[in-house]
């Protein structure tokens, strides 16, 4: 079958989902939504807006969407499906497309964390599963704006371990390219997505917590406990941002206007984007902490090596999650602070 003739299924459209698909939408691809509700309801009265960082900004009219909220309608005509659920619903999607995807469609993993193909491949034994990894941001406009918009936060290209979709998949606004060691690159970018965790929890833009060397020295302090976790367990994560892993910690720790002279590649992100994770809490909704922060306590635990760093964020992301009072709006200290209300080291 043609490239032109598949029917991609965006199986989760959400901020990541709905940017993808409205790329692929607008270059001439069949594809279709499968939405939550809220979200469905949105593209079906206003349409979608996708803009991104380089200022490209294009709509799609309600009537050129293909959107259902239902799994029975969208998966039997998939060729392909683009899993973009939170880690969290990555069972409950298994048994979607076991239900109801033909065993040929070709079922692709771009969700954060390290083990969602391999759940994925453990629920669809006998169908081809691959592994991606999306590097960007996107940001999705608040409820009732219309049209629904998402919008690329920062840059970077889509990474997949099959290089027979790429000329699919690639497409204007939406770059992939094929890679051979997708496990390394989801481990490297665990690495970043700790810092998730740290914009949900003091509420400011991804860009202003990463310019304040004290958030830094947080985000520094994960890595290294990371780090350590995975040299014990011999896993050797891939470059972020063009920087061995090994300096990342360095590069985090320096003053402020050196690193804003060196890392300009990490900062370049849309000064109001914020985290998926910081979006789950103004929500109420369920995080990915225990995929992101939770895959580095389960791994160092078996490794032996300590993680106080990332037990305690981890901590604090479940207290607000447990309030559904959004983002707790902390500082600094009061992250690093330890249980008994005494300054870490």
């Amino acid at each position: 079958m043609a490239n032109a003739d598949k029917t991609i299924v965006i199986a989760g459209a959400g901020s990541i989902g709905c940017y993808a698909g409205g790329c692929l939408a607008l270059a001439g691809h069949r594809v279709i939504l499968l939405a939550r509700p809220r979200i469905e309801a949105a593209l079906r009265q206003g349409g979608l807006r996708v803009s991104d960082l380089q200022g490209r900004d294009r709509s799609i009219k309600p009537d050129a969407l293909v959107v259902t909220a239902d799994a029975a309608v969208a998966l039997p005509q998939a060729d392909v499906i683009l899993v973009t659920v939170k880690s969290g619903a990555t069972e409950d999607v298994t048994t979607l497309i076991k239900t109801h995807a033909r065993p040929d469609a070709v079922v692709v993993s771009l969700q954060n964390g390290v083990d969602n193909t391999d759940r994925l491949r453990a629920g669809l034994s006998g169908r081809t599963v691959l592994a991606g990894m999306v590097p960007f941001n996107v940001v999705q406009s608040p409820d009732g704006e219309l049209p629904l918009r998402v919008h690329r936060a920062s840059d970077g290209k889509v990474m997949i371990e099959d290089a027979g979709l790429v000329s699919l998949l690639g497409v204007e606004g939406f770059s992939v390219e094929a890679h051979g060691e997708m496990k390394a690159v989801l481990w490297g970018k665990l690495l970043m997505n700790l810092n998730n965790a740290l914009v949900a929890l003091s509420g400011l833009p991804l860009a202003t917590e990463l310019a304040d060397r004290r958030w830094r020295l947080i985000l520094a302090g994960q890595i290294d406990e990371a780090l350590k976790a995975m040299k014990a367990s011999g896993i050797e994560p891939a470059r972020i941002a063009g920087l061995r892993p090994a300096l990342l910690p360095k590069v985090l720790r320096l003053p402020d206007w050196l690193f804003k002279l060196l890392a300009r590649r990490m900062l370049a992100i849309d000064p109001q984007a914020r985290s998926s994770m910081w979006d789950d809490l103004q929500r109420g909704r369920p995080t990915e902490i225990d995929d992101l922060q939770g895959a580095i306590l389960r791994l160092a635990e078996q490794a032996g090596t300590p993680a106080p760093m990332v037990k305690r964020i981890t901590a604090l992301v479940r207290e607000a999650e447990a309030s559904k009072r959004g983002s707790p709006g902390l500082m600094p200290g009061q992250v690093t602070a330890s249980a008994d209300g005494r300054r870490s080291g």
